[in-house]
């Protein structure tokens, strides 16, 4: 995208937002004002051309860059496009998903649509026991890899298939954005109304009231902190089609918001992988997810994704300025992963640019002496690139947006209250 282009787009996202936000967030969060905090212009003092830049810098590798080394994106024969897990030669619900996201907040309707394509041509489930649901992860041919589904990769489609329906408007067929996005809460919410399902089950656990990590036993027995998306099912509450599950979903958030608190252990805010229903770390026998690992650097960004939007709960400003503190104490070398009373797990790994990408969202709810530094290390991150440029890359653009006011709800009109 041409900076001019960004830059028009930061101009007229500043003109919605009317005053800059003073303080940790506005006392009614972005959704409800329209205010998205800036934290690059806030907190760096840089201007909107400098910001186009940087954004156009990592937007153009991602989309167009050298195939063998920095690109995201890959069209292929059909109007569609897949988003590929470089280092294990696959294609992921959880990256359709979140490059999905990342075209609607960008305006990039064609991009979408093709990403969208692929995952509904290749993945998507139209009959037998997972109808409705996508498979988490097939080869770059389309060819499924694996029939079960990854909850959180339908939570970040319903989520962008809103905004883009919200934002350009729905066409037929499977771009009937916002139908598409209603399909995929009532599957994730009424699987367990359907004949023949065999122990394919919902996305939620109806008495736990939360995303389970996966429909099926026994996996749907326990959760995954980083599935939590209360400034999603926010949103889902006031937008599903059916009353009661609007009331569900905002029980959902709740627990959510709950879940938080009691997943993150007290000194060092960190989470684990896995949960229980009651937040005490989950071990599998597959093993290291009762740590903070690769899924629960997301834990960062989650909560202050929250109070970013929203606004309510202001134990997540404490939990950001936690965590944050606890990362800063390893100076310039951060371990990657940790067990949850902070010892490293890894000695060979440092700064991995995905969580350096996570903990600086985490400012967006942390205070100003705690945050900065992370933001500025964001704004110095260079775009991944190479083996592992999938998971860390998409972070890092997801950090980008959200740090600078640019990753946005996108509703059909004022935000409804519930």
């Amino acid at each position: 995208m041409p900076p001019r282009r960004l830059l028009g787009l930061l101009c007229t996202a500043s003109l919605l937002a009317l005053a800059p936000v003073r303080g940790t967030a506005p006392d009614a969060g972005a959704a409800t004002t329209g205010r998205y905090r800036n934290l690059f212009k806030e907190y760096l003092g840089k201007t909107d051309a400098e910001i186009a830049a940087r954004l156009d810098a990592a937007v153009r590798p991602l989309f167009a860059g050298d195939p063998d080394a920095e690109r995201l994106y890959y069209e292929v024969p059909g109007a569609m496009a897949y988003v590929p897990d470089v280092n294990n030669h696959d294609v992921r619900s959880e990256g359709l998903s979140y490059g999905m996201m990342i075209a609607v907040q960008l305006d990039r309707r064609a991009e979408f649509d093709r990403i969208w394509k692929f995952a509904r041509h290749y993945l998507h489930h139209d009959s037998g026991p997972f109808r409705g649901y996508f498979a988490w992860h097939a080869a770059f041919d389309g060819r499924r890899l694996s029939n079960g589904p990854a909850p959180d990769g339908e939570a970040w489609f319903a989520t962008a298939l809103f905004f883009a329906a919200h934002r350009w408007g729905s066409r037929d067929g499977i771009f009937d954005y916002a139908a598409e996005a209603q399909a995929i809460i009532r599957a994730m919410l009424h699987k367990h109304e359907e004949p023949g399902r065999g122990p394919v089950g919902d996305m939620f656990d109806r008495a736990a009231k939360q995303i389970v990590f996966v429909p099926t036993p026994p996996g749907n027995g326990f959760s995954d902190p980083s599935y939590h998306l209360p400034a999603f099912t926010e949103l889902w509450a006031r937008w599903a089609a059916d009353a009661a599950d609007r009331a569900f979903l905002a029980e959902v958030t709740r627990t959510s918001r709950e879940l938080f608190r009691r997943a993150a252990h007290p000194r060092t805010g960190l989470m684990p992988d896995y949960a229980n229903f009651d937040g005490t770390p989950r071990a599998t026998p597959w093993g290291g997810h009762e740590h903070f690992q690769y899924d629960a650097w997301r834990t960062l960004s989650n909560p202050a994704l929250d109070w970013s939007w929203w606004a309510a709960d202001k134990w997540q400003v404490e939990q950001s300025n936690r965590v944050l503190r606890f990362l800063a104490a390893h100076g310039d070398n951060v371990p990657d992963l940790f067990r949850l009373d902070g010892t490293p797990l890894t000695t060979d790994s440092f700064n991995a640019p995905g969580l350096l990408a996570m903990a600086a969202t985490a400012a967006l709810a942390a205070d100003r002496a705690v945050g900065e530094p992370w933001v500025r290390k964001l704004w110095d991150l260079p775009m991944p690139t190479g083996r592992y440029r999938y998971y860390n890359g998409l972070l890092t653009m997801l950090a980008l947006l959200e740090v600078s006011g640019n990753f946005r709800v996108y509703a059909p009109s004022a935000v409804p209250a519930r």
